[in-house]
This record gives C-alpha cells, structure tokens and sequence, in this order.
C-alpha cells in the first residue's frame, strides 16, 4: 500500500509539473476572487474523473464514491487538472462536488491558484459546477453537508474540524501540532 501511495504522488507530481497555466481559460469567468497569489479566474469544460485512476489504472466503481481524490481533463488541451478545494470559505475538499459527475462531461468556473515561480503548477478551487452545456450552475459547497450527515453527533457552535471525532481523537493523542503535549504546552507558555 505505501508503495502505491509513493508512485501515486510521484505521479501526481509530474501531471503538475507538466500542468498548463490558464490565463487562457478566465474570459467569462464569474468566480470570486479570493486575492490568493498568482490566483487566476478559469472556465472549462472537461471529464470528472478519479485522479489515481487516471494515473495509475487503479479504478474503483464511481470513482470511489467520495473516498478519492478528484480531477478533471480539461476538453481544450487533454489536461489533468488537480481540483483540490470547493467554494466553501472553510477550505473544504471537493470530492462530494464531482462524484456525481464521475466520468461525465461538465463546465466548471473557479479559480487556478498556486505559486508558478516556485512550483510551475497551479491546482483548481471549483466554485460553480454543471453538466456539459446545461443552463444552470451548481454552487460546488456539499462538504459541509457530507460532513454532518457523517457526523450526526457531532453538535454545536464553531468550525467542523472543531467538532470532528477523527480531529479530536488524534489532537488528544499527539497534542494540537502533532508533536506531542509536552510541544503544545512549551509553546503555550513560550507564546503567552
């Protein structure tokens, strides 16, 4: 398993390094800019599709029904686009998003970010979503929504990774920075 974990990254890692910059894709765009850098407005039509599947052959039936993460092959140009965020201000995922698009065409409008100085690749923050030529877009913003029908008992005021049972139970075994207790309270009273 971990060794399909490294060539997944590996392959990751070079569809972004090859990935194709898109200034070329914000003319009629009505994404909201969030000011993040080298952030570029992008629509486009293309395939939804399970990113460890397009890279490695490895499929799972609906593009593994929201266990995966997902991508689209952008119709202009044959590339894979990494879509790493949702609409949500809370940065959420979009995997709930795009599974009921699996493998179908759709048009997204969203945002390009990432540093292309440093890095030469940009990943996609989808904020609108359709079918293929359809007159109404979606507002992509279902995790939220997956989340508390996971997390029914999950109850209360403040963000969701306050609340998630995952987060609590790993933040009361290695401490807030994963670095045990005795890090967290050094930097308590260093930070006071």
């Amino acid at each position: 398993m971990k060794k399909l974990q490294i060539t997944c990254v590996a392959l990751i890692s070079l569809a972004m390094t090859t990935f194709a910059m898109g200034a070329e894709f914000s003319d009629g765009s009505n994404a909201k800019e969030f000011g993040f850098i080298d952030e570029e407005k992008a629509t486009f039509s293309g395939k939804v599709v399970d990113i460890l599947c397009e890279l490695s052959g490895d499929c799972a039936e609906t593009c593994g029904s929201g266990n995966r993460l997902m991508g689209i092959v952008r119709d202009k140009d044959n590339t894979l686009v990494l879509v790493l965020k949702n609409a949500q201000l809370s940065f959420n995922g979009p995997v709930h998003d795009l599974v009921p698009y699996c493998n179908k065409k759709v048009d997204v409008d969203g945002l390009l970010i990432g540093d292309v100085e440093s890095y030469n690749a940009k990943f996609y923050m989808v904020q609108f979503i359709r079918d293929a030529g359809a007159a109404e877009w979606k507002k992509a913003k279902l995790w939220t929504k997956a989340w508390k029908e996971r997390n029914p008992e999950a109850t209360g005021k403040g963000p969701w990774f306050r609340r998630d049972p995952r987060v609590i139970k790993q933040t009361e075994a290695e401490g807030y920075f994963g670095l045990g207790h005795e890090a967290d309270e050094q930097y308590r009273v260093e930070n006071q």
